[in-house]
């Protein structure tokens, strides 16, 4: 007998089928897998299901949702080798990384895919991406999980979750990871990138259910301002600033804009110096666009994505409350999150 995997429904276009009578979509039930899916009746692992008992679409992903979806694998973490997790893909790279920081010391594969069209669809993407998704996550060699981290599976292709972010609505290959290459590759076999993929832990599963989503996004853009600038630093209760710059790091050096940033650092609200690019890191030392932002206390995100740092964020404030102790972790990859020797 092979591994035993338990499947997580939470919700998403890859758990739709269409009604044959008034032809909208609908969720199907788990029981009827093996008749949209067939080929699971080959893979030699005891494949279980468990649905959420309220579907969402991924645009409702909240903190309450990654709770949950936590604590589902919390407890059922000593009876499953691996956990699959069908989700919605628009926020699927917020979730993969949420539950890379939620789930401490983790030692199992948390595979997390979806689909582009639904699997009730004949041209679906959904049946390929489950099934090798469910072998990446029943991957061991001498009882040692392959890939004991929390991945995205997705066309192919395994990646890293904090490190993806949705790239394509219209296309099966969804998701890139222009700064970390992928844990593994799927072809005729399986050909995992081993020193890429995060090292087991010893240490026993912690679950973290506590978030604080006092975070914000500030993406800058030509012309900015300062008022708004303003408005955003003034949000009751604000704890930190995801601030998305140029290039590697820039931003105006405008008197009365850097003076917004510094009212905000001066409330003890982190900010978080994250770049636009796709791809690259943040260096503030290396224009002086950048430098001003170091001078006032800017925190360099290297190369860590938007979707990572904001659940990093929540996590951390969720577990400290003085912000040196936040900043300091920020600064140090906790789960392969980001590059800091570039």
């Amino acid at each position: 007998m092979g591994k035993k995997i338990l499947v997580i429904y939470t919700g998403g276009t890859i758990g739709m089928v269409k009604d044959e009578i008034s032809g909208t979509l609908k969720p199907f039930n788990f029981e009827d897998i093996y008749a949209h899916v067939p080929t699971l009746k080959f893979l030699k692992h005891q494949i279980d299901f468990y649905t959420f008992p309220v579907l969402i679409d991924s645009s409702n992903v909240d903190l309450k949702f990654w709770i949950e979806l936590a604590e589902c694998i919390e407890k059922f973490y000593e009876k499953y080798d691996g956990f699959v997790v069908l989700h919605g893909s628009d926020t699927m790279s917020y979730t993969a990384s949420a539950l890379s920081f939620m789930l401490e010391n983790l030692n199992k594969p948390v595979v997390l895919t979806g689909s582009q069209l639904p699997l009730g669809v004949i041209r679906t993407d959904g049946r390929r991406n489950i099934i090798n998704a469910i072998e990446v996550a029943a991957s061991y060699i001498n009882e040692t999980a392959v890939v004991p981290e929390v991945s995205i599976c997705f066309e192919n292709k395994i990646y890293r979750g904090n490190r993806t972010f949705k790239n394509n609505a219209s296309h099966f290959e969804a998701f890139l990871s222009p700064n970390y290459p992928i844990l593994a590759e799927i072809g005729i076999e399986i050909k995992y990138n081993k020193d890429a993929i995060l090292k087991r832990t010893q240490k026993k599963l912690s679950v973290i259910k506590t978030l604080d989503n006092n975070v914000v996004v500030l993406k800058l853009f030509p012309g900015i301002h300062p008022n708004m600038i303003r408005s955003v630093v003034e949000t009751s209760g604000l704890k930190a600033i995801v601030m998305e710059t140029y290039g590697s790091g820039n931003a105006p050096t405008d008197e009365l804009f850097i003076k917004e940033l510094e009212h905000a650092i001066e409330k003890n609200i982190l900010i978080i110096n994250v770049t636009q690019c796709k791809k690259g890191s943040v260096q503030m030392e290396k224009y002086e666009t950048g430098k001003k932002l170091q001078e006032i206390g800017v925190i360099g995100g290297f190369d860590i994505t938007t979707e990572s740092a904001v659940a990093k964020l929540m996590y951390l404030f969720g577990k400290e409350t003085d912000v040196l102790r936040v900043t300091a972790l920020f600064k140090t990859p906790l789960r392969g999150e980001m590059t800091i020797d570039m």
